[in-house]
């Protein structure tokens, strides 16, 4: 969907304009704040370009229409070639429509373009001679830029020496991983400072600091790589032909950090439709990045066409930016209400006034925990920017705190359970209220009941406070002792319903220890990691014989999750003891218990998994099912992959041993490809775990 542009009635709103696009570009570029978002500045730029358009003689000489991003500002140190911004579109037709212009500036179509994501950080040269990285300088006006060569050694994935001793300049973008984003801002509030706002205003201000308390760290993705005035001959004429993938494939070999090492690797393609695939498939992917991007770079790939269609004053004719949806906007902190979960975990929760981002409108945020709040320093009251990408649950990332006006409020934290009233436990960032489960035990017995848990049918939301209100129901255990006199006492419930949740019940009490674990919604696990847990210690009476270290062993947890697994399990004992005296089983079939761990089998790697047809694999599953498969859920498709002794997986990757591609498998499909890893159609899939299929 294209961006509309700010509507400008007049010159007097088209100069406000401008001094505003100005004012929002200088305070980003300067010290990584903007009293703009990046779509409200889209728009803009847009408006202001629409009136220039109709009115040329009109062009005020501060418009950024004709200058390169950041050219507010002055550099001192001269590009030897200019380092100009890219030109955007927002739509299918806008980019269709500049690929006809590009060809017609040819004289013919382009067989071959590059296809990279738009990385959202900031533009800089490092420079390097006989292989030693000597300066880092930034975009600036695009023909100047400051040096800023006082971030050499904080820059992750630009090293300070090559793998060979060559003369050149190696041009990317700077940004904050949201690993990196959270520990910047929590150096920086814990040495007084205000968060920044996100993370590219979090690079953008590292990236210019100077004589600070402290550093932190931020990472570097390559885009260019060019010659300078002094490189060698014949690898300048060498690096003056090659095609962009190759400069690309050229700058990883010298061990510079590229977007091949992410799940969004650039590509080529040769048609404008399979450009446009590929647009489609990094937009999907982009809510899971570690990192932030805001569109997809598309550039004609073969140097020949890049010299025919030269450049302008601001941005290369060979290339341009699809622009994606904006997934972060900044709006106002009205209210903070505090939720309790089903395990008597008090979230509180963000209500904001009503922003609409990616097509969605935003009318809540998550705020994670209270530790994160004051951490942040949020107030009542405060523009705040917000963060939502595709499905993902919208969270704030913290105030705009230049925009703060000193009647923003401070937010009060609750002193008693907001449901029941009980005390609270605030020993960990995440306050629990001490009844526990039992504060909301409706919610607790309900995703008890659930398809990935003990999928017990005719047992939804409404019958379950049903059961929990007539006193019948007061832990999960107590679901095993119902009786058809029980039942049949309870209004809307007749003979044929009674018997089927009473046959339900009965079919629940014998799923695999997996299902039970995920059932009592341990802290800290879901439903991989409560299949995990169940094939690697096989019992519950293993599982509960764990101590910190032993829990470790499984795949996935790390010191900070181990205690709490261990805590939790500790605290669910005595239900547990109860769901065993009633029957419920408690193994997992399949799996053996670890063996004891000699000093032996340590050296030699610990035990041997168990046997299976996919014993060592990691295994993939994308698109839809069919034959033997289909009616199998994703999570009852991952639980099949490990009973048979795989590892299911998300994610394609170098480790991935087999991707199962069904029916519209799309960019896993053609990653697995492209990495050289086996796929398997269902029907194949089937056949060879035939043994394990239920």
């Amino acid at each position: 969907m294209t961006t509309p542009a700010a509507v400008l009635v007049d010159s007097a709103a088209y100069a406000q304009a401008v001094e505003d696009a100005v004012k929002a570009s200088a305070a980003y570029y300067e010290g990584g704040t903007s009293t703009l978002d990046d779509d409200t500045y889209d728009r803009l730029v847009r408006g202001i370009s629409a009136w220039e358009a109709d009115h040329p003689d009109e062009v005020l000489p501060d418009s950024p229409t004709g200058k390169v991003a950041g050219g507010a500002l002055e550099g001192d140190v001269p590009h030897t070639v200019a380092m100009l911004s890219l030109d955007n579109v927002f739509s299918a037709e806008e980019f269709t429509a500049w690929t006809a212009s590009l060809a017609r500036r040819l004289g013919h179509e382009v067989t071959r373009f590059s296809v990279e994501p738009k990385l959202d950080g900031l533009a800089i040269a490092a420079r390097y001679t006989r292989g030693r990285l000597t300066r880092l300088i930034t975009r600036g006006d695009g023909t100047a830029g400051e040096d800023v060569s006082h971030a050499i050694g904080t820059i992750e994935g630009l090293p300070r020496e090559l793998a060979e001793p060559v003369t050149v300049e190696v041009r990317g973008e700077v940004l904050m991983t949201t690993a990196q984003f959270e520990h910047a801002n929590e150096e920086r509030t814990g040495h007084g400072g205000q968060p920044f706002a996100n993370p590219r205003n979090a690079a953008a201000g590292t990236l210019r600091a100077k004589e600070r308390a402290y550093t932190v760290p931020m990472t570097f993705f390559v885009y260019g790589l060019l010659p300078l005035p002094d490189t060698e001959a014949a690898l300048a004429a060498r690096l003056g032909e090659c095609a962009h993938s190759e400069l690309m494939a050229e700058s990883s070999r010298l061990g510079v950090n590229t977007p091949a090492t992410t799940a969004v690797a650039g590509i080529t393609a040769g048609t404008t439709e399979q450009v446009l695939a590929r647009v489609q498939e990094i937009a999907a992917l982009r809510a899971d990045l570690p990192f932030g991007i805001d569109g997809i770079v598309v550039k004609a790939d073969l140097a020949a066409d890049q010299r025919t269609a030269g450049s302008g004053t601001r941005a290369p004719r060979w290339a341009i930016a699809y622009k994606l949806p904006a997934v972060e906007k900044i709006t106002r902190l009205l209210e903070v209400e505090w939720n309790v979960g089903r395990t008597g975990v008090i979230a509180p929760r963000g209500v904001l006034e009503p922003v609409e981002i990616d097509g969605s409108t935003i009318t809540y945020a998550t705020l994670h925990n209270p530790a994160d709040i004051t951490r942040r320093d949020l107030r009542l009251g405060d523009h705040v920017m917000v963060h939502r990408a595709g499905d993902v649950i919208p969270r704030i990332e913290a105030p705009v705190a230049h925009l703060r006006t000193g009647e923003e409020r401070p937010i009060v934290f609750p002193e008693v359970c907001p449901r029941c009233s009980s005390a609270i436990d605030t020993s960990e960032q995440r306050w629990r209220c001490e009844n526990g489960r039992n504060c909301h035990l409706v919610a607790s017995l309900s995703y008890a009941a659930g398809r990935d848990q003990l999928d017990i049918e005719g047992l939804g939301a409404t019958r379950v406070v049903q059961l929990v209100e007539s006193g019948l129901v007061a832990d999960l255990a107590d679901l095993f002792t119902l009786t058809r006199d029980q039942l049949l006492g309870l209004e809307r419930m007749g003979e044929t319903s009674t018997d089927n949740l009473l046959a339900a019940l009965t079919v629940a009490k014998g799923r695999p220890l997996s299902r039970v674990l995920c059932a009592l919604g341990v802290r800290g696990t879901g439903r991989s990691m409560s299949r995990r847990i169940a094939r690697h210690f096989a019992t519950m009476d293993a599982i509960r014989a764990a101590d910190t270290e032993a829990m470790q062993q499984v795949e996935g947890i790390g010191t900070e999750k181990a205690p709490t697994i261990v805590a939790e399990l500790a605290e669910l004992a005595p239900l547990i003891d109860r769901l065993v005296a009633r029957g419920v089983n408690m193994t997992e079939p399949g799996a053996a218990p670890p063996a004891p761990v000699t000093e032996d089998a340590a050296e030699a790697g610990g035990s041997e998994p168990a046997g299976g047809p996919l014993t060592g694999m990691t295994v993939v599953v994308t698109g839809g099912m069919t034959g033997p498969l289909e009616k199998l859920s994703r999570n009852q498709m991952n639980e099949l992959i490990e009973r048979a002794g795989g590892r299911s997986s998300s994610s394609v990757s170098k480790k991935t041993s087999l991707v199962v591609a069904g029916d519209n498998a799309g960019s896993k499909r053609a990653k697995a490809e492209d990495l050289g890893v086996r796929l398997a159609t269902p029907d194949e899939f089937a056949a060879v775990v035939a043994d394990y299929l239920a």
